[in-house]
């Protein structure tokens, strides 16, 4: 007999089991299901509600069951069951149903093997899971994920995404264009190839520390693009760290600042330049004169300035050849850029193209960092070689090749970089007389005489003395407080009278020296500062030594010999020539001058 009382216990628990298990599916939206090879032999009540059905019908067939499935999935979701049949393994996908109120419903569909499938076929049981809500948050993660990749994709920088321990996790399309990598590639590169050598150690020591002590930060560096070339950029890292402070990300943005480091380098050249033009006292601020011959310069320049021809200007030295440069530079459409203006002779021959090109790190003793050379520093705008013939051989090859390619190479580096740059040059010497004695390149000599321009000396424009006069002497008097309001007769024809070697420069000495020494408001100076300087000028055994023009032998040994062989010092040689020391000491060498000849009791 059995215990009723029992089974009614039992049937109870299965009842509260039941109820149980149809609250679970209820609250987390599953179903349940059993399938074999007729059909489905079960459909929870869950199920039924998900898709819309009634509670209280059949568990649907295999074409009721598809056609529930949205037309654009049914066809993968009839494979997935064949498949199911077929290898007798369980499945897990996701597919749209579409209920009879025609809402779509996003439903994930998990099946097994039943452990007691036997008969014709096996069983499998599994659930439907409304996932609807999940699916449309991913989709919408999806696209915002979408988005932000493409705004990333859009910005003008270098993006990138590192892990906890710097490991490379994603670089959006303008750093993966710069690097010319695909994502995959620049995963498995370091950091180390792509900066530049001599900002490794600097931005490795940075490096190092934010992984000790993670902390945002930004320093500036050079990558490396994909053609070898390399950009200046402007790096920042940020760091991103979880609810707990673990750190989880590193985002880091590179902005590029190549150009405005280049305009900074630029400036600083500039800045250079202008402190070295201003140390020296200007032979004076504008072209003053009214003779045919300075009018003839005046019309030549106009018709030169608006074009991109390299100018030679040739005359004797005091006649103002970096003035005329500058009025070259002024008139053309390069006047916004820089005018630099390099004194060749001013530079020992063993810098001299460093001076020109720049140089590398390294590239000798001495070269402690990266410098911009001048032509560099005059891009966009004039170069201004003064003394263009005292470049020695190796420095003409260079200048012969930046007039012919356009591009130049720093000293320690085997990069071309463009150079676009007007070259005036100047000289008091004779160069077709260098060129035929082979101490100037004859090539490098035609490529700078494209449009020759002569300086002439004072002598042949007298009658701009009395204007020339007019203007320093008001230049100085108002330098030093003095009032002068006149300028003696007598004075005006001794200064016309006299030959002026020395030029404009000459005159510019004679008139500041006089302001210094005149009392009341009429200008007059000494008859014998003029006297004695023509009286020099014409004896045959004495001979002045004011520039290396006429004869640099003879010059040199001149001022050796009044000198007694001293080279520096105030009273030396080179003083007297006015060229830096060494410069006398290279010149002294390639005309095998034996200095000691000169020296007292020898």
């Amino acid at each position: 007999m059995v215990d009723a009382t029992h089974i009614s216990s039992l049937e109870a628990q299965l009842q509260a089991t039941l109820f149980y298990l149809a609250e679970g599916e209820r609250l987390a939206h599953t179903g349940s299901w059993a399938f074999d090879a007729a059909g489905f032999k079960h459909w929870s009540s869950e199920l039924f509600a998900i898709h819309g059905l009634d509670p209280a019908g059949q568990a649907p067939s295999i074409p009721e069951y598809m056609a529930l499935v949205h037309p654009e999935d049914r066809e993968f979701v009839a494979q997935a069951i064949e498949k199911m049949r077929t290898d007798h393994h369980g499945f897990d996908f996701t597919k749209r149903i579409v209920r009879p109120d025609g809402t779509i419903r996003h439903v994930r569909c998990v099946g097994v093997p039943a452990a007691h499938g036997e008969g014709e076929g096996e069983e499998f049981v599994g659930t439907g899971i409304d996932v609807t809500e999940q699916e449309h948050l991913t989709a919408a993660l999806r696209k915002s994920e979408v988005e932000l990749r493409q705004i990333l994709d859009l910005a003008p920088q270098i993006i990138g995404v590192l892990g906890p321990g710097r490991e490379r996790l994603y670089a959006n399309r303008v750093a993966l264009a710069y690097y010319g990598v695909t994502l995959e590639e620049w995963r498995q590169r370091s950091f180390g190839p792509e900066v530049h050598p001599d900002d490794f150690d600097r931005v490795k020591a940075l490096v190092d520390r934010s992984v000790a002590t993670p902390a945002a930060y930004e320093l500036e560096m050079r990558l490396r693009k994909g053609d070898g070339t390399y950009r200046w950029f402007l790096v920042r890292y940020n760091p991103l760290r979880d609810d707990q402070g673990q750190l989880i990300r590193w985002y880091l943005a590179c902005t590029d600042i190549d150009d405005r480091k280049r305009i900074e380098d630029r400036m600083r050249n500039e800045t250079i330049a202008l402190r070295e033009d201003l140390d020296r006292a200007s032979m004076f601020e504008e072209i003053v004169g009214s003779s045919p011959a300075l009018q003839r310069v005046l019309a030549q320049v106009a018709k030169v300035a608006q074009t991109d021809a390299t100018v030679l200007i040739v005359g004797e030295t005091g006649t103002g050849k970096e003035l005329l440069a500058r009025a070259v530079h002024k008139r053309s459409r390069r006047a916004s850029g820089a005018f630099i203006r390099v004194n060749c002779a001013a530079i020992p021959p063993s810098l001299v193209a460093s001076e020109l090109f720049g140089h590398e790190k390294g590239a000798f003793t001495g070269a402690v960092q990266r410098r911009l050379g001048r032509f560099e520093a005059a891009d966009g705008g004039t170069i201004f070689l003064d003394e263009v013939a005292e470049l020695p051989p190796e420095a003409q090859v260079a200048l012969l090749r930046v007039l012919q390619e356009r591009e130049i190479e720093r000293v320690g580096s085997s990069h071309s970089i463009p150079v676009d740059v007007r070259v005036l040059a100047a000289s008091n010497r004779d160069i077709e007389a260098a060129v035929e004695h082979g101490t100037f390149r004859e090539d490098l000599y035609y490529r700078l005489n494209v449009f020759p321009i002569r300086m002439p000396p004072l002598r042949e424009r007298v009658e701009d003395i009395p204007i020339l006069a007019e203007y320093l002497v008001d230049r100085y008097a108002k330098q030093l407080g003095k009032s002068i309001r006149n300028i003696a007769k007598h004075t005006l024809q001794l200064l016309q009278a006299y030959d002026w070697p020395g030029n404009v420069r000459e005159l510019q000495n004679v008139i500041e020296r006089a302001i210094v020494l005149v009392e009341g408001e009429t200008f007059a100076i000494d008859d014998s500062w003029l006297t004695s300087k023509r009286s020099k000028t014409t004896n045959g055994n004495a001979r002045p030594v004011t520039t290396l023009a006429n004869g640099e032998k003879e010059l040199i040994e001149a001022a050796l010999k009044e000198s007694e062989g001293r080279i520096s010092g105030p009273r030396g040689a080179a003083a007297k020539l006015g060229i830096p020391r060494q410069t006398l000491e290279w010149k002294i060498r390639a005309l095998k001058i034996d200095k000691r000849a000169f020296k007292m009791g020898t």
